[in-house]
């Protein structure tokens, strides 16, 4: 299955402009779903067709998890220098406090959180809780309710050699006008 996921996903390189400044993103990354996605100011043009094994791993999922998800968000991390930094999925096209399930394939990598500080604590993450889980091969990992409210993750680049990882972060996207009101 990764070996198929690995070389039949149209995995693309993505820039990103930040300070008048363009960087690639450090790992490649490829999107499923009838409407568009943007995250980071960074537009994923809707891709409704679906590859037969990502749509079967949908289903499962779903009958899994008893959610509905109607898009895909896939990570290909090439090795230990590939990473995402911290963020939240809050943009306003995942409604409020989504459901996001991470199905993870391939190579062992540490899936890091911090919690938010408190306004009062001037956005300082010094001392606030942190929680590493390692995500194997076929982990399904769930993030809901008020997970990217209250809490920032990562995939961090790692000191030791990494073979490649696949995740597969299935969601709901709402159109523009919707979101604003779930």
């Amino acid at each position: 299955m990764f070996d198929q996921l690995f070389h039949e996903i149209p995995w693309r390189q993505r820039t990103h402009v930040r300070h008048d400044r363009s960087y690639d993103e450090p790992r490649l990354t490829a999107w499923y779903g009838k409407l568009p996605y943007t995250y980071s100011r960074l537009e994923m043009q809707a891709n409704p067709d679906w590859h037969p094994l990502l749509a079967m791993l949908k289903d499962l999922v779903e009958d899994f998890t008893k959610n509905t998800f109607n898009s895909l968000l896939c990570n290909l991390y090439q090795n230990e220098k590939n990473s995402v930094d911290w963020h939240s999925d809050d943009e306003p096209t995942l409604g409020k406090n989504p459901v996001i399930a991470s199905l993870s394939f391939g190579a062992t990598r540490m899936f890091e959180m911090r919690k938010k500080p408190l306004p009062e604590d001037n956005n300082d993450y010094t001392y606030v809780q942190r929680v590493h889980i390692p995500l194997d091969h076929g982990t399904l990992l769930m993030m809901e309710g008020a997970t990217q409210e209250d809490w920032q993750h990562r995939v961090p680049k790692e000191y030791h050699s990494r073979e490649p990882r696949i995740n597969l972060t299935f969601r709901t996207i709402y159109p523009e006008p919707e979101a604003m009101h779930t």
